[in-house]
């Protein structure tokens, strides 16, 4: 039964194994959480902007994270951002600060930056 008080945590991954891996660690920490196998199925949604933050996959077919943060922000959507890759280049770096994107994860990801990156969205959410 989920908690309408629970912050919600969105996923955007084409991985159906990440997005798995994900839910279940959002969820065993007390989040609810909204997932998308695709930024296509994250844009037609509008649950993104009802979430306390996104966590996203760069590499994704048709759109990559950065254009789906794009897209987003040209809506209005501001809450934060993390995007995670499996190849963190200075380039990629410098694209999602000017994006405005919160935080690049290093791909194996590690539970305890994922956790505190949404514990501190969650937060500021709050108020």
């Amino acid at each position: 039964m989920a908690d309408e008080r629970r912050p919600r945590v969105a996923v955007v991954d084409d991985d159906d194994g990440v997005r798995e891996s994900l839910r279940f660690l959002f969820e065993t920490a007390g989040y609810d959480v909204v997932d998308f196998e695709s930024a296509e199925a994250a844009l037609i949604d509008g649950a993104i902007a009802e979430a306390c933050c996104l966590v996203l996959d760069q590499h994704m077919p048709r759109l990559t994270g950065l254009e789906l943060v794009g897209m987003l922000r040209a809506r209005g959507v501001s809450l934060p951002i993390a995007i995670m890759t499996g190849s963190p280049s200075p380039e990629l770096m410098r694209e999602a600060m000017r994006a405005g994107v919160a935080q690049v994860l290093e791909k194996p990801l590690a539970d305890d930056a994922l956790l505190t990156f949404v514990e501190r969205a969650a937060n500021r959410a709050s108020g």
